[in-house]
């Protein structure tokens, strides 16, 4: 058995975590902490009474080398690099959920902060499986995907060799309320949300710059997507729709089963996918239908786990020499 840590056990995401976690074969829970401790788990999450409790620790990078080998940071962005710094030093394997390892230095200090960890900014691996599997098994600092570019990225890099450059992309995104975290504000309360739906931040989220950065990385073309996030009226779930025009024709449906045919977490479906049919599990469900060199692109995945804590347990187990899908469970999770 592996020892591992979750830092920032109070949120949806470090929920999340410990669900899988507890149910794992290979990985023990031994340290589990967030900003002020005094507390246990059960108090923080009423559902796992009776299920799994410990003490929750005020987060301590030298206690945590201690007892564990591997740690998972469901931290605030700007928060996370600090303390993921103290971990390395000390040998400890970090999967961060934050953003402050996933872009480059320029990218990231122009949308977030000045960045405090540059050495180890730039060795992190970017944790979307499907294309580091080889690096992330590699690696001791894993930068875990968010929701929006997960499920962008994974729709989209198929076609980008088939598009034409000159044309836009448009990337439309609506996210479950659980994405905003549960920090309370005026935008996600009940009265505001219910019955409700909104676009915000629209075509300068700070996501689009990670999108195209990973598109660039990996296909060595460039492109600007325009990205408009919307919230909705749900508790989890992400359902993103792309529109794009192709310069290559190609037969769009055959283009996506080739791809992804390897794929355990990838389904490609014969209809436009939904939110409900991937809530509660790892699994990314993607549609296209195309009309001559218009191309539609539909993606779905759970924002909470294939978007944040799913993941970064795949990460985690390629990480530590084991298989991508081990522990994750191919039936939903109880949300």
């Amino acid at each position: 058995m592996i020892n591992v840590a979750i830092v920032g056990a109070s949120g949806f995401t470090g929920l999340e975590l410990i669900k899988i976690l507890i149910n794992h074969p290979q990985f023990n829970i031994t340290y589990v902490a967030n900003s002020s401790g005094n507390t246990t788990v059960s108090q923080l999450h009423s559902c796992l009474d009776g299920v799994f409790d410990m003490d929750v620790k005020k987060a301590n990078a030298s206690q945590l080398a201690k007892v564990a080998d591997i740690a998972f940071l469901a931290l605030p962005h700007k928060a996370s690099m600090s303390f993921a710094k103290e971990l390395l030093d000390l040998n400890i394997k970090v999967i961060d959920l934050s953003a402050d390892y996933r872009l480059e230095l320029e990218t990231y200090e122009k949308f977030y902060c000045p960045h405090e960890d540059k050495n180890n900014l730039k060795h992190s691996i970017y944790g979307l499986p499907e294309f580091y599997e080889d690096q992330i098994k590699n690696t001791k600092l894993v930068a875990n995907p968010g929701c929006y570019p997960t499920a962008t990225l994974l729709a989209l890099l198929p076609f980008v060799p088939y598009l034409d450059q000159k044309a836009n992309i448009f990337v439309d995104a609506k996210s479950g309320v659980s994405g905003a975290g549960k920090k309370l504000s005026d935008i996600t309360a009940f009265v505001n949300t219910n019955e409700n739906m909104f676009a915000y931040n629209a075509m300068k989220h700070r996501h689009s710059p990670e999108i195209d950065e990973k598109v660039f990385e990996l296909t060595d073309i460039k492109v600007n997507v325009n990205f408009v996030p919307s919230l909705i009226p749900v508790t989890r779930g992400m359902l993103v729709s792309i529109y794009v025009t192709l310069e290559d024709i190609c037969d769009a449906k055959k283009v996506l089963k080739d791809f992804y045919k390897d794929e355990e977490f990838v389904r490609i479906k014969e209809n436009p996918v939904n939110i409900k049919d991937t809530s509660g599990t790892n699994f990314c469900d993607i549609f296209v239908e195309q009309n001559g060199n218009a191309l539609f692109i539909n993606s779905s995945i759970d924002n909470l786990l294939r978007g944040a804590s799913s993941q970064a347990v795949v990460n985690a187990n390629l990480m530590c020499g084991f298989e991508a899908g081990v522990g994750i469970s191919k039936i939903a999770y109880v949300p």
